[in-house]
């Protein structure tokens, strides 16, 4: 059972009251030292996983022609305020750039743009000097997701662009193959900044005074976050692979500037491939079918009453919908559940993945049976961790029914094209997606969804009938019901 936690970055080296722990060179010329490759403890990292080495001399002549981002080093910086918009598109460049030169290359590594409501975190957080953050109970859910770089270094010494070359220069340090840093290393801030799937940047900084002197806290926030564990060990940041290979259908194009090494995935210029039958009409904004009375389906190709004894029906997929606590095709049995069975524990749901095969409705009788649903993925969050979990499972994967035709997996993702939009088995609105490139693509035939192993387990709509594993999911509220049996 994996209890996956995000690695708080305060107690691995990344808040804003370690960073001086670490004696950084103060003049320029010792931090570009810093950027080639002069660390004693790169020998850890075999030489073909380390990243190539990059230009730092050519990155400052680039991005510190403007002295507000780079002042001289006698010159402290003393702004207290938001970031100016010079800076933060400054900032956000030298993120991308850094993110398009990892080694090995990154096959859905996206490109990030600047987030103005992140940057007041920032700020807010940088304005803390190094004292506790608000504890997470405290932070709105939707702030919870978002992940941390800090440093506190003496005023004067070193430039927000320098700080940022420190945290990715953490990558000598990083093994992708192995998905750990060196011993007595630390490479949060570098997992961090590399996050695939982190999409939104902003950062803030703040000039403090103390009994130490004056510092300076530089804070980065990241969204969605990332830096999350299973079992103890940190996901790898990104998917090996060809540049934008792996990038999903919301981003399905690729971003690269002049001065990139590789390119990142970005919200595609023309993403609608697709018509609809039996004379839906296509929205093109949202490149789906609007259906005539009488069909359903992505493409409006499919022609559409149970009791529910203990639920409701939903006539989208003529099936009903459980109370909690009940289960079965008319919702009419109590359920028993075996908690012990939780493959994966995220944010106190549970989720099993199923050994054997079934079409998507066979799949979802069977969780419905349990007491559960199809599983809902609905951040990124729970997205990373089902993909890193189900990547390390296909290595030791048992199937014990002979009829097995994929490896993908069913979760609980349909068409409804009353409703115009993909939907979740509960009725709920997809709000969260993560579809592979180029998906959805199946023609008025894929209504369902499935994460595709060949797309690093990315969604893929496939027809219903295919026989898929599964993943049930069982919420809170379930789990306060279960019946524990005698």
């Amino acid at each position: 059972m994996a209890s996956p936690v995000p690695r708080a970055s305060p107690s691995r080296g990344t808040g804003p009251g370690t960073g001086s722990a670490k004696s950084y060179p103060l003049d320029h010329q010792a931090l570009l030292s810093s950027f080639s490759g002069a660390d004693n403890r790169s020998h850890l990292i075999p030489e073909t996983l380390r990243p190539p080495p990059f230009s730092a001399s050519l990155l400052l002549r680039t991005l510190c022609s403007h002295p507000c981002i780079c002042p001289p080093a006698s010159a402290p910086s003393r702004i207290l305020h938001l970031l100016s918009k010079k800076e933060s598109f400054l900032l956000v460049s030298l993120h991308n750039r850094l993110r398009s030169r990892v080694h090995p290359p990154a096959a859905n590594m996206q490109r990030m743009d600047w987030s103005d409501s992140l940057a007041r975190q920032a700020q807010a957080r940088a304005a803390l000097c190094g004292a506790p953050a608000p504890s997470p109970a405290s932070v709105p859910r939707a702030a919870r997701h978002v992940g941390w770089n800090a440093q506190l270094l003496p005023a004067g010494s070193a430039t927000f662009v320098h700080v940022v070359g420190l945290w990715f220069s953490e990558g000598r340090q990083y093994s992708h193959a192995a998905a750990e840093c060196a011993p007595n290393a630390s490479c949060a801030r570098y997992t961090q900044l590399v996050w695939a799937t982190s999409s939104q940047l902003g950062c803030g900084r703040h000039l403090c005074s103390g009994a130490q002197g004056e510092l300076e806290a530089f804070v980065c926030a990241y969204s969605p976050g990332g830096n999350w564990e299973v079992n103890g060990k940190t996901i790898v940041p990104y998917k090996k692979g060809a540049w934008c290979s792996l990038c999903t259908a919301s981003v399905s194009g690729c971003f690269k500037a002049w001065d990139h090494a590789g390119g990142l995935c970005e919200v595609p210029r023309n993403p609608c491939r697709m018509s609809c039958r039996n004379h839906g009409l296509l929205n093109v904004s949202t490149c789906h079918c609007l259906c005539p009375p009488g069909y359903t389906g992505r493409y409006c190709q499919v022609r559409c009453s149970v009791p529910c004894v203990h639920g409701r029906f939903r006539e989208e997929e003529c099936s009903c919908v459980c109370d909690v606590g009940f289960g079965g095709a008319q919702c009419a049995t109590k359920v028993r559940f075996p908690f012990h069975t939780c493959d994966l524990r995220i944010d106190g749901d549970c989720f099993m993945v199923s050994s054997e095969a079934d079409t998507y409705y066979g799949a979802k009788m069977k969780c419905q049976g349990k007491g559960g649903v199809l599983a809902q993925i609905e951040s990124q969050k729970v997205q990373d961790i089902l993909a890193f979990y189900l990547g390390r499972l296909e290595t030791t994967n048992e199937v014990t029914d002979s009829d097995f035709e994929t490896r993908n997996f069913w979760i609980g993702l349909t068409y409804k094209s009353a409703r115009d939009s993909f939907r979740w088995t509960t009725g709920e609105h997809q709000s969260f997606t993560s579809f592979a490139f180029g998906q959805p693509d199946n023609q008025g035939f894929g209504n369902c969804v499935e994460l595709q192993a060949s797309a690093a387990f990315n969604w893929n709509d496939q027809r219903c009938k295919t026989r898929n594993r599964y993943i049930c999911q069982f919420a809170r509220e379930h789990i306060s019901r279960w019946d524990p049996g005698p």
